[in-house]
């Protein structure tokens, strides 16, 4: 039996191993010495082309039936993420009282030394719930309450600084609005392994890579790494980069790391979005099982351990 037909067959509980269905690939493949050469010369664009394909094959059909095509992209006035420290000095001087100083010193000592997914458009500085509770609503009893109390606080913010609607107003309390279970806990493994910093470093990617699909949809395709974006962070990014939002021929923001509930009886029909129309920004909520192809789930990514 050859090599390659020794890995083709070999199982373990969990089925064909990846690594031996490449390297089966690779046998059956037959290439002479100057085509495997160019390969490893093209070792960066097989990576990328690999990580696309293992996405693919791996994501459920689950909601497949809930995403659209879409070409719709971020306006050209947004060139991508500030440079970190230049964030956290916009942040600063919106959230006075921040302690920057884990942020930066994790940013520079450790994410810069991290294999980052190509997903991962960059890092954004948000504040952590912790810091802002401390900060601004130290009366609130409990996580839920202080989480919606910082979101109308960001969103207050962000009407200060230009034309802003909220379809949401007088529902942003814990019985409509809350985390998702999977964004609390990574998160919270984040938090915890930047030494509970007031400001996260948090990669992230803006809607373009779950573009056209529903929240559902876009849940469904997260990777084992990979958990959505809420209010909280949303709302930070557009004060810190306001050229994000400047017309309604962009991609807009579906934010999965949030559930909203339109009657308050606790079932999670709609999530909540940002987007830019009639020259403001707005805030809203609408159902997750929707999709449309001007909308793109934002979503992050925590580093293994």
């Amino acid at each position: 039996m050859t090599m390659s037909e020794t890995l083709i067959t070999s199982r373990d509980s969990r089925g064909l191993h990846a690594v031996g269905l490449f390297e089966a690939a690779y046998n059956q493949a037959g290439l002479t010495d100057a085509q495997a050469q160019r390969l490893n010369e093209n070792g960066g664009e097989l990576k990328k082309r690999m990580m696309a394909l293992v996405q693919e094959l791996s994501a459920t059909d689950r909601y497949i039936d809930q995403q659209v095509d879409s070409t719709w992209a971020y306006p050209p006035e947004y060139q991508g993420p500030k440079d970190f420290p230049q964030q956290v000095e916009i942040l600063l001087g919106i959230l006075p009282g921040l302690d920057p100083e884990l942020a930066l010193r994790w940013y520079n000592d450790i994410y810069a030394k991290l294999v980052v997914p190509d997903w991962v458009e960059g890092v954004f500085a948000v504040p952590s719930e912790s810091a802002l509770k401390r900060l601004f609503h130290p009366e609130a009893t409990d996580r839920a309450t202080a989480y919606c109390s910082s979101v109308q606080l960001l969103l207050g913010k962000i009407s200060k600084s230009r034309s802003f609607y909220n379809y949401r107003d007088g529902q942003i309390d814990p019985a409509h609005l809350w985390r998702t279970e999977r964004t609390i806990e990574m998160l919270d493994r984040l938090i915890e392994m930047q030494g509970g910093s007031d400001i996260i470093v948090l990669p992230i990617q803006l809607g373009l890579r779950h573009r056209g699909r529903s929240v559902l949809r876009a849940r469904e395709c997260f990777e084992a790494q990979e958990f959505g974006a809420g209010s909280l962070e949303a709302s930070t990014i557009t004060l810190t980069h306001p050229e994000r939002f400047v017309r309604w021929e962009q991609l807009h923001m579906d934010l999965p790391g949030d559930d909203f509930s339109s009657e308050a009886d606790g079932q999670a029909d709609k999530a909540p979005y940002l987007n830019f129309n009639d020259g403001k920004v707005k805030f809203n909520a609408f159902r997750v099982d929707n999709p449309y192809e001007y909308y793109g789930s934002v979503s992050c990514w925590l580093p293994p351990q």
